[in-house]
């Protein structure tokens, strides 16, 4: 019998250098917070503490924290379309806001009882986002603006589209404040848990959403033009892929997810229209794809941590005086440090490449 062949010389060795690349910047991030929270004159493991208890307390906590996870998953499932097709859609904050707004008007003026009104929210969600998407793909394809400039400058629109409805014709009666619109009424509202503001119908959006992006780009030919333009719009076109057209369909994609997110806002969290619906989870949500590298499979756990800090970090500023920005501080700090990580492994594995092989003797 043939005696088995040895392991690969330093595969042992390469494994374990990349799992420690891929702790280093989690736990430089930890350094950095606790070294941000020395600073702030509070105790670190006590302010971890508070974050985690804010977040996962008691079933109130864990309901606000599941009720954050929902849009941000939403939001995050759609990059996943977009940035497959090698687009920075950036405008998808502004999606979210328009699809909550589209969502507030049929929450407004759809008559009837829960299971006629809430689908046509959603329905109007879906819409308004895809087509506020769908207006960032259109200057991109048509006129020639980069994604990330039109679509920056779409967020502003739909925000001050907000304040203007807010303030405006959807006003309270009797008062002009940018605190919001009167509540809908109770049919508009998202079924809840008990008395928390759990709504499985948002977690079921959610989960609905990572697995259409997983069939659409693992087990779809729309998908798979998608990756091609991703990787080269020219050759994709050589190919005979409509580059205009799927590229039009990835922000419709994207942008309808994000609308979902915006009616999940308005009438599963809110319970109004608010100038800040969005909640900064569109921006937030690329700081989750850009950290698990697009690998759809590490989105929900992932945004799980991002929206335990998101909401826990709120409790910084009632029991321990510290302002509650420092969890934003957190995540970025570790989405940079993962980028940079991941940077210095790109940049060593072409310089491994390129090397020239050593011949033995």
């Amino acid at each position: 019998m043939p005696p088995a062949e040895p392991p690969a010389p330093g595969g042992s060795s390469r494994r374990l250098t990349r799992a420690l690349l891929w702790m280093l910047p989690v736990v430089a991030a930890l350094a950095v917070g606790v070294a941000l929270l020395a600073l702030a004159g509070a105790p670190p493991l006590e302010a971890l503490g508070v974050i985690f208890d804010g977040a996962f307390g008691d079933a109130a906590d864990t309901a606000n924290t599941l009720m954050a996870w929902a849009p941000l998953v939403l939001a995050a499932a759609g990059l996943c379309i977009t940035f497959a097709a090698g687009l920075w859609n950036i405008g998808i904050d502004g999606q979210i806001t328009f699809g909550a707004i589209t969502a507030a008007a049929a929450a407004r003026m759809v008559p009837g009882p829960s299971v006629v009104v809430i689908p046509a929210v959603i329905l109007a969600g879906i819409v308004g986002g895809a087509l506020w998407g769908l207006a960032a793909g259109l200057l991109r394809t048509h006129g020639g603006v980069n994604e990330i400039f039109g679509g920056l400058g779409l967020d502003f629109v739909a925000r001050g589209l907000a304040i203007y409805l807010i303030i405006g014709p959807w006003q309270r009666e009797g008062v002009a404040s940018t605190s919001g619109t009167e509540l809908f009424r109770r049919e508009a509202w998202l079924p809840t848990v008990g008395t928390t503001n759990l709504s499985l119908l948002a977690i079921l959006f959610a989960v609905a959403a990572l697995v259409l992006t997983s069939v659409l780009l693992r087990g779809s030919r729309f998908g798979l033009e998608l990756k091609a333009i991703g990787r080269g719009p020219a050759s994709a076109a050589l190919l005979g892929v409509d580059t205009r057209r799927r590229l039009l369909g990835a922000f419709l994609v994207c942008g309808g997810m994000a609308g979902v997110a915006g009616a999940v806002q308005a009438i599963g969290f809110h319970h109004k229209l608010v100038p800040a619906v969005s909640g900064g989870y569109g921006f937030l949500a690329l700081l989750v794809v850009l950290l698990v590298d697009f690998r759809r499979a590490w989105i929900a756990p992932v945004a799980l941590f991002f929206a335990a800090i998101f909401s826990g970090s709120t409790q910084l500023q009632l029991q321990l005086d510290i302002d509650s920005s420092l969890g934003g501080v957190l995540q970025g700090v570790l989405v940079l440090l993962v980028l940079l990580t991941r940077g210095l492994q790109q940049r060593r594995g072409r310089r491994e490449v390129g090397a020239p092989a050593v011949e033995s003797a």
